[in-house]
């Protein structure tokens, strides 16, 4: 017992950060996210800026929030149940089929200039939902193309995927948007049709994965609603995963930035789609960063720390990023906060992973997308509610107040979080 134990210590020694890229299934499903993540990312940034510019209101993007959120509870709870039930590789590409499909309709519409509100509102929910429900299904899928030894590094891969995909979403949309250009008034046609070509290949790309996608050790698949009452009494008897949840609810609710770049480019720099894709490019770059650090932090048996203190470092750079006008300020700000969300998210991640039996995992990773994007959503809108009432930069200092409120109370009183070791 010994030696294994010991086996295991050298094996967890010689990890590099490329270990995840040596099998070819983690390689495909890397391929898939990237295509996704720009698919996803670029469409939010395209209507943000295009809803921004049409109203000027803080308000029409805090709308997107609720949208999304109304839509994305039931999509996270039923998604989980499936891929525990069905191929999860099919699964991924017939949801990122009907991005392909819906975001096209929109590019053939603002290519007509027929392109209105209400369109981009439809798809919004459309999208939020069939998105969100192949989300448990990737998830599920990265703990069967690796060892266990190596799942750590490949839930870093995958949070590093989101935000290769978020810096090349911004570059993309800087040129195809003509941001370059000093006063950037052309139509965002170009950047839909790009958008559409990266919903194509995302479609496609999971279907080379030679794993299979169906779930290990299903027992019992005849009604989903119990699957899905099994899940939930399984996420609340669970001693760690609430207080994780918890927690990125706490904290989101009152911080959310992400999709509202176009807000605070306004009020905090007095800048337009220029500042916008400098913005998210370098708030991708910290969360690369913060990724590539989770890889040399693998030998830390207390995760459930690091997380805390992590989400503890994001909440007083949410300050900082609310202070300041200074844009040279900002973009450090964001750098830091992009690094620290993904310590904490990689690791939330982790952790769920790692305490789930694979027959939970596609509900357990539901049950973390519920939170996340449940949150995100009463963000979105609560953050761009108050813009337009204290300011953009006033809204954020105020979430970092209770974010670091947040983040005490968890520490105290749910101590799971705090106590969790992870062992092999």
């Amino acid at each position: 017992m010994n030696s294994n134990l010991q086996e295991n210590k050298d094996d967890q020694s010689k990890l590099k950060m490329w270990s995840a890229f040596l099998y070819f299934d983690y390689r495909v499903l890397w391929l898939s996210g990237v295509s996704a993540t720009v698919t996803m990312n670029l469409r939010m940034i395209i209507t943000a800026v295009w809803l921004y510019e049409r109203t000027g209101l803080g308000s029409t993007l805090a709308y997107l929030g609720l949208i999304e959120l109304a839509v994305r509870i039931p999509s996270n709870l039923y998604g989980g149940v499936f891929a525990d039930r069905l191929d999860r590789k099919k699964l991924i590409a017939i949801t990122q089929f009907s991005s392909f499909i819906f975001i096209g309709l929109m590019t053939i519409l603002e290519s007509l200039t027929l392109l209105q509100i209400w369109h981009v509102y439809l798809v919004t929910a459309i999208l939020s939902a069939t998105s969100v429900f192949g989300n448990p299904s990737r998830s599920a899928l990265t703990a069967r193309v690796v060892p266990r030894n190596v799942l750590a590094h490949a839930v870093a891969m995958n949070t590093i995927t989101w935000q290769v995909g978020t810096i090349i979403t911004p570059f993309l949309f800087f040129v195809t948007s003509f941001a370059w250009r000093e006063q950037a008034t052309e139509s965002l046609v170009l950047s839909f049709w790009i958008n559409t070509f990266f919903a194509l290949i995302s479609v496609i790309s999971p279907l080379f994965i030679r794993e299979s996608g169906k779930a290990l050790d299903v027992k019992g698949t005849s009604n989903i609603h119990k699957n899905l009452v099994e899940g939930f009494k399984y996420v609340v008897a669970h001693p760690i995963l609430p207080g994780l949840y918890i927690l990125d609810i706490g904290v989101t609710v009152v911080s959310y930035y992400r999709e509202l770049f176009p807000i605070f480019a306004k009020q905090l720099y007095s800048r337009g789609r220029d500042a916008v894709a400098i913005l998210t490019a370098f708030n991708a770059v910290g969360s690369i960063v913060g990724s590539l650090l989770v890889m040399n932090l693998h030998k830390i048996r207390k995760k459930g720390v690091i997380v805390l203190y992590a989400t503890l470092f994001y909440a007083f750079l949410l300050i900082l990023f609310g202070w300041s006008t200074s844009i040279w300020i900002g973009i450090f700000a964001l750098i830091a906060l992009g690094a620290a969300d993904a310590v904490g998210m990689t690791m939330r991640q982790t952790i769920v992973q790692l305490t789930t039996p694979d027959n939970m995992r596609g509900r357990a990773s539901a049950a973390h997308s519920l939170a996340a994007m449940s949150a995100n959503g009463i963000g979105k809108w609560e953050v761009g509610i108050m813009s337009d009432y204290i300011g953009a930069g006033n809204t954020m200092i105020v979430g970092g107040a209770v974010s670091i409120f947040v983040v005490l109370i968890i520490w105290y009183a749910l101590s799971g979080v705090r106590k969790y070791e992870y062992s092999e």
